[in-house]
């Protein structure tokens, strides 16, 4: 992990926070614009989101968009044919999706959420393009962080940006996406800030979130606050979380209350007693959807990315986060995931949750051994 002095981050709450700053980031651009998103939803945010994406193409700028396969006839409606007519570059990750494959190809899917306008700014997190005030039964938003970008880290991310659009599109399109040249990236320091751009991927950075997680939590000292919102470590994470807890670390988990994949929210729930018998604290998160993936350790180090703290995300999802060492940013990110923890969230009592009655412990044992052996099908074992 490299970190990169001399940049100048921005948390962005929730997207009241991220697609205001991201249009006018679209708005200013002059060259290009990479956007890379799970999810590009026809709706409110989506339909502003593609409308700025449309007016910079339509003043010149090369505009390129990669969304995910996997949700395209879900979400995507209208807007890809309206993005296609305004001259937006549009691929599609991995768009053959057969029902009946069920070989790890098929789960290994673009979950990052990055955009990069002229090489200058960059935003990473773990919102997608989709409205996040719709959240039937809950108080909105749906709530989740991302990080605005200036400064030398940004060449690092236009690289990455830049190599991975000219792979999809030579899926895509048959041939390699052939474009001038334009002026390298700005590496001027814009602010004061030390970070470092990770991401995962089948080749050459498999495990390198996940290092990164396990390396802070090994050297933590006083606090860890985790918050994912589908949490399912292998064996070598949650062992450094209970030694961390018993050499008197406070460690806090923020997690998802609400039940949207079955099984993983079951199979998550069996490794509740390992960690509250380590003195782990747990809060689930009631208010609202969480789809956060972020991280604090000691006041001073922080993570926002894409990257869930689960077998889709560390073994077979493309992902991305930034990784912060400034105590300023770091304390701002405790500050807001506290205030979740006390608006919003409860607490997992270990007392409690030892009296469970028996049929909610058949369900949750049934989905740990059914996630373990899918697990095994797709052929990962070992730390994981």
């Amino acid at each position: 992990m490299e970190l990169v002095d001399g940049n100048r981050l921005q948390l962005l709450r929730t997207g009241a926070e991220f697609f205001p700053a991201l249009e006018a980031a679209i708005a200013a651009a002059r060259h290009e614009v990479y956007l890379e998103s799970y999810i590009f939803a026809d709706d409110a945010a989506g339909r502003r989101v593609a409308r700025a994406l449309a007016e910079a193409a339509g003043q010149g700028v090369r505009t390129h968009v990669i969304v995910d396969g996997m949700t395209v006839k879900r979400y995507m409606g209208g807007l890809h044919e309206q993005l296609l007519a305004a001259n937006v570059s549009l691929a599609i990750y991995r768009p053959d999706i057969s029902p009946w494959d069920f070989s790890a190809r098929r789960l290994r899917r673009l979950h990052r959420k990055i955009a990069v306008i002229d090489a200058r700014v960059a935003f990473i997190g773990g919102i997608n393009i989709i409205d996040d005030m719709h959240t039937p039964g809950h108080t909105p938003p749906r709530y989740d962080y991302a990080v605005r970008i200036e400064g030398p880290l940004v060449a690092s991310i236009r690289a990455e940006t830049d190599r991975l659009w000219r792979l999809v599109a030579l899926s895509n399109f048959k041939q390699w996406w052939e474009e001038s040249p334009l002026p390298p990236a700005d590496t001027a320091p814009g602010g004061y800030q030390r970070a470092a751009f990770l991401v995962r991927d089948n080749f050459r950075h498999r495990s390198d979130i996940e290092d990164a997680y396990l390396a802070v939590i090994e050297r933590a000292n006083e606090e860890i606050i985790l918050a994912s919102a589908y949490f399912f470590p292998g064996a070598q994470f949650r062992r450094a979380l209970v030694a961390a807890a018993a050499r008197g670390v406070r460690v806090t988990l923020l997690l998802q209350a609400r039940v949207e994949y079955m099984m993983l929210h079951y199979a998550s729930r069996a490794l509740y007693g390992q960690l509250l018998d380590a003195g782990v604290q747990i809060f689930e998160y009631t208010k609202s959807f969480l789809h956060a993936k972020v991280a604090v350790v000691d006041g001073r180090w922080a993570t926002v990315g894409s990257s869930n703290i689960d077998p889709f995300s560390l073994l077979l999802m493309r992902e991305a986060n930034v990784v912060v060492e400034d105590r300023r940013f770091a304390l701002e990110l405790r500050e807001s995931l506290l205030e979740r923890v006390v608006d919003g969230a409860r607490p997992v009592a270990r007392a409690r949750w030892r009296r469970q009655p028996l049929h909610q412990r058949v369900r949750i044992w049934i989905a740990y051994g059914l996630a373990r052996f899918f697990i095994g099908w797709f052929g990962y074992g070992g730390k994981h």
